[in-house]
């Protein structure tokens, strides 16, 4: 069978999806931006760690609240609020990873990643549904970091702050739920329709 051919208006329109390559390529120098700025933090860690005083002075004005008391020494607190900061710049890393690997695959081109041994579990069954509940998954896991941290140094906030935070958090989870719902709906729907 002679495959037809695709118009030529069609075929400029398609490959229009190109454009969005400078973007994951954007995404991917920021991903290195996070990389440095993880690798920045930890050596600071450690560097407290080991007593020094300029890495401590770093960190005690990286995780204190102006106006609130300030500790003279490494506190399990402040080592607890630095090493969320660096679990949140890995949640963030993961879900920079997901759009431009995923986004990649779904909006440019096929990667062909079959018979790598390395290929994503997910990226076998990505589409754009799946996508946006994998994101949106992401964003509450970066978004209960963020609270966490806030509830452990809560002395530093006002009740208004916390409130709002916790608030924005269900906001999240509920936009999540709502998305795998709707993506369930279309799933089933979908399945009927093939089954009728």
């Amino acid at each position: 069978m002679v495959p037809k051919r695709i118009h030529p208006l069609a075929n400029f329109i398609f490959a229009t999806r190109w454009l969005q390559l400078p973007l994951y390529l954007g995404l991917i120098l920021a991903q290195c931006v996070y990389v440095y700025h993880f690798w920045v933090e930890l050596t600071v860690l450690i560097g407290a760690v080991l007593g020094s005083p300029d890495s401590l002075k770093h960190i005690l004005d990286v995780v204190t609240i102006p106006g609130a008391a300030r500790p003279d020494t490494l506190t399990e607190t402040t080592i607890m609020l630095v090493v969320l900061g660096l679990i949140d710049v890995v949640m963030i890393s993961n879900l920079l990873i997901m759009v431009i690997v995923g986004g990649y695959e779904t909006f440019v081109s096929r990667m062909n990643l079959e018979s790598h041994p390395d290929q994503p579990e997910w990226l076998s069954h990505v589409n754009a549904s799946v996508l946006k509940v994998k994101l949106a998954t992401a964003i509450i896991g970066i978004s209960s970091i963020h609270l966490l941290k806030s509830f452990i140094n809560a002395q530093a906030y006002d009740a208004k702050t916390l409130i709002a935070q916790t608030a924005i958090h269900l906001v999240f989870l509920l936009s999540a739920i709502a998305i795998a719902y709707a993506d369930r709906i279309m799933a089933d729907t979908h399945a009927l329709n093939k089954s009728h």
